[in-house]
């Protein structure tokens, strides 16, 4: 199928399905204390306390099979993208309210050459509690996309090439395992008349498996370890981030950062056997190779 008819294929699922009703870094991350939508860099990411309210927020399944189950097509021989669900292309869209991935420090400066929305597929996500977070890929690369009611407190689409440089490789994946971000993303909200903001922030891994890959676990060396979502040949995870006092500023006591050391990636096959592991992978921003 051609870009064109597949795109033509999705807005007529899209129309359908609105026919009826659907239910609903460096590497220290640091807070800007204003009321209005949080301007994320890429040199420091500042942070607000991470706040314990549990997000309201209700998102919508995405369609994806059942978590640690491989998706019928790997990232590492995958011919084509799998095509959107109409919900999941409205995830899309709302990621991207510019048409398309933007840059890092302009929310309203859309990146032309990165792509367009409706080129981008949802290929995994990752949902808890909290709400989800979910990869969301072109043939060229990525973003990743946190859903939030208020539309006007929507994290960046940030993009990063497959492999880190343009035009980027999606399917050159070597071996079992290919960790393309450890990062962070923050779901912001706000609350009362006064729309107080909140901001829930989340230490995420993300990347791209072989197809004998059954299980992903993430060993965040903080006592914590934890399953990804894989579909597809991707997996996601994420959890709950923590703030330490800033070193860099021990004079300010609210000057806080995201704990976020480097954690240890380890695929597994068929009966728990060890296919890759990655150690030391290193906390960093989104936009790695797209500058």
């Amino acid at each position: 199928m051609t870009i064109d008819e597949r795109r033509i294929a999705e807005e007529l699922r899209l129309m359908a399905g609105e026919a009826t009703p659907v239910d609903p870094l460096a590497h220290a991350t640091r807070a800007l204390a204003r009321r209005r939508r949080r301007a994320w860099s890429v040199a420091g990411l500042t942070t607000v306390a991470v706040t314990a309210t549990v997000a309201a927020t209700v998102i919508a399944a995405l369609a994806l099979p059942p978590r640690d189950t491989p998706g019928p097509a790997t990232a590492a021989g995958v011919a084509a993208l799998p095509d959107n669900t109409p919900e999941q292309l409205r995830l899309v869209r709302e990621c991207m309210p510019q048409g398309g991935p933007v840059h890092n420090m302009d929310g309203n400066r859309r990146i032309a050459e990165q792509g367009a929305a409706d080129d981008f597929r949802v290929l995994v996500d990752y949902p808890d509690q909290g709400g989800s977070t979910a990869l969301v890929g072109s043939d060229a690369g990525f973003v990743l996309c946190t859903p939030t009611d208020q539309k006007d407190m929507a994290e960046r689409a940030v993009f990063t090439y497959w492999g880190f440089k343009p035009p980027g490789n999606l399917a050159g994946l070597s071996g079992d395992l290919q960790v393309d971000a450890y990062t962070s993303h923050t779901h912001s909200y706000t609350v009362g008349t006064q729309r107080i903001q909140k901001d829930d922030v989340y230490r995420v891994v993300t990347g791209r498996v072989s197809d004998g890959v059954r299980r992903v676990e993430v060993d965040w060396a903080d006592g914590r370890r934890t399953s990804a979502r894989i579909a597809n040949g991707f997996f996601i995870v994420r959890i709950t981030g923590k703030l330490v006092r800033d070193p860099q500023d021990p004079e300010n006591k609210e000057a806080t950062i995201l704990d976020s050391p480097p954690v240890t990636v380890t695929a597994y096959g068929t009966d728990g056997k060890v296919l890759r592991q990655e150690k030391d992978v290193a906390f960093g921003p989104l936009g790695r190779g797209s500058d």
